[in-house]
């Protein structure tokens, strides 16, 4: 029994260990998504049930899309922080 617990702790720490791998600024990320993205969409669109996005390279594209649209340039280090920030609190990717 204590190591089917020890190994349902381990898988459930998994997802969160993996997204902290991903290099970045996840504050840093949530200040500039709050300041850029909300304006056009709330936090609603990453947690829906139909979300397009799927893969860390899909979140990555969508990104380059969003702010290709809104007009934004982001350096290579925001969107850095902005991929930490969304793939820690809405996706965990690998």
């Amino acid at each position: 029994m204590k190591s089917f617990l020890c190994v349902s702790l381990l898988i459930l720490l998994m997802p969160s260990a993996y997204a902290a791998e991903l290099p970045g600024d996840s504050v840093d990320g949530s200040f500039l998504h709050d300041a850029n993205c909300l304006g056009c969409h709330d936090t609603s669109i990453y947690t829906r049930k139909d979300r397009r996005i799927r893969s860390l390279d899909a979140l990555k594209g969508q990104l380059a899309n969003c702010s290709h649209m809104a007009n934004l340039q982001f350096s290579a280090i925001e969107m850095q922080n902005i991929i930490k920030y969304l793939n820690d609190q809405f996706y965990q990717f690998r």
